[in-house]
């Protein structure tokens, strides 16, 4: 089976072609500057090119992607007819959306309503979903929501304690996002301990960084919200802070809303702290350097991560695994090490050598730890197709 997932932005979309029993990927790439004049960057078979082809909209972008993968010298099909389903990531459900689903009218008409919680991405999530239908009209197409999984939350837990008329006349509340990294988690961390039925607090942690408390599988909160703002401290977002901080910068500089939360959106964070780089791999080095304010940075990210850890096994009453994916969780060790360092008090013992390893599925924890502690390399793309294989067959 082949399932061709896209991930459609404002002027690029990306592309794979992933056999969902497998995971095998035949083919991935980038179709950029869409809008502008139009390049592809295709990779299969272990090669990989370069084309400059004009896209002038989303259209045109799923056609040479089209056309690359059937190319007689670099392609991996023959036909369209072989792409049995395609699977869209679409970043807002709203409270549209509580799971993954075959796209039809409807669904479409529901995205769009989700456009004001998602003003920068539907649109163009929209424009990949309906390249894909006027291309390939005759193969079915599955939208799978960033925010879905999250959607099991008690109300006590996705509701902002502000008036009620804007929960109802709004829909503002915690969405929570990146739920198609922490579906993929929560299951394969279910096969790795090999139970259905038990507590576990999963750290997505990158450039943006989200975490969940997930009880036997399903979402009991998360660190983001009504946007990915948030939560934990991240690269260049400032995660939670007091709101009133949005009226003094306001007041005192003359900023716009906008402005200010251009400023929390992308000039906070670990880069703000340290004044050197979001990406924690420059921060290492520099706080090895002696830079304290990298160091600071990363203290600063560890001690946050580690207090939600503890807020959420005192929300469910317990844990019986954590669990560390994305960019930084996969591959920093010391940042692994630092939020554990904190997590004594619920028995976690990590061993140093193998939280030395980068990027490999791993149980870091000792023997005699009360809380199995993992590496899980997250795999989004896997999920999509798994999703959009499942509602085709």
């Amino acid at each position: 089976m082949n399932i061709l997932i896209i991930n459609a932005g404002s002027s690029s979309l990306k592309y794979q072609l992933m056999n969902p029993e497998t995971g095998v990927v035949s083919a991935k790439g980038l179709c950029e500057r869409i809008g502008i004049d139009g390049r592809l960057n295709h990779n299969a078979n272990g090669n990989k090119i370069v084309r400059d082809i004009p896209m002038p909209t989303h259209s045109e972008a799923i056609a040479a992607t089209l056309e690359i993968l059937r190319d007689a010298e670099h392609g991996v099909i023959k036909s369209v007819e072989e792409i049995d389903a395609v699977g869209h990531r679409v970043l807002h459900g709203g409270m549209e959306f509580f799971d993954s689903c075959v796209i039809n009218d409807e669904v479409i008409a529901a995205i769009e309503k989700c456009i004001p919680l998602g003003p920068l991405h539907n649109p163009a999530n929209l424009m990949g979903i309906r390249a894909c239908q006027a291309v390939m009209p005759k193969t079915p197409q599955v939208a799978v929501f960033d925010t879905a999984f999250h959607m099991t939350m008690p109300p006590k837990a996705y509701r902002y304690a502000i008036p009620t008329e804007y929960y109802v006349n709004d829909s503002i509340r915690r969405y929570g996002f990146h739920g198609t990294s922490h579906k993929y988690v929560a299951k394969r961390t279910a096969e790795l301990v090999g139970k259905k039925e038990f507590k576990m607090v999963n750290c997505h942690l990158g450039n943006g960084s989200s975490m969940s408390a997930v009880k036997d599988g399903k979402c009991q909160d998360t660190t983001m919200g009504l946007t990915p703002l948030a939560g934990v401290p991240m690269g260049t977002r400032s995660g939670d802070i007091d709101p009133a901080v949005v009226q003094f910068l306001c007041n005192k500089y003359g900023y716009s809303v906008d402005e200010c939360l251009n400023i929390l959106n992308k000039k906070s964070g670990v880069l703000a702290i340290s004044g050197v780089s979001s990406d924690f791999r420059d921060l290492e080095n520099g706080a090895n350097d002696g830079n304290e304010d990298c160091a600071l940075a990363r203290e600063k990210f560890c001690y946050e991560v580690a207090k939600y850890v503890g807020a959420y096994a005192a929300a469910m009453n317990g844990i019986d695994v954590l669990t560390f994916t994305a960019g930084v969780g996969e591959n920093d060790g010391g940042v692994r090490a630092g939020v554990c360092e904190y997590l004594g008090y619920l028995g976690v013992k990590i061993d140093p050598e193998l939280n030395k390893k980068r990027g490999k599925e791993m149980l870091i924890s000792t023997p005699d730890s009360k809380v199995q502690v993992w590496v899980v390399p997250t795999n989004e793309e896997l999920m999509i197709a798994q999703d959009t294989a499942e509602l085709v067959k």
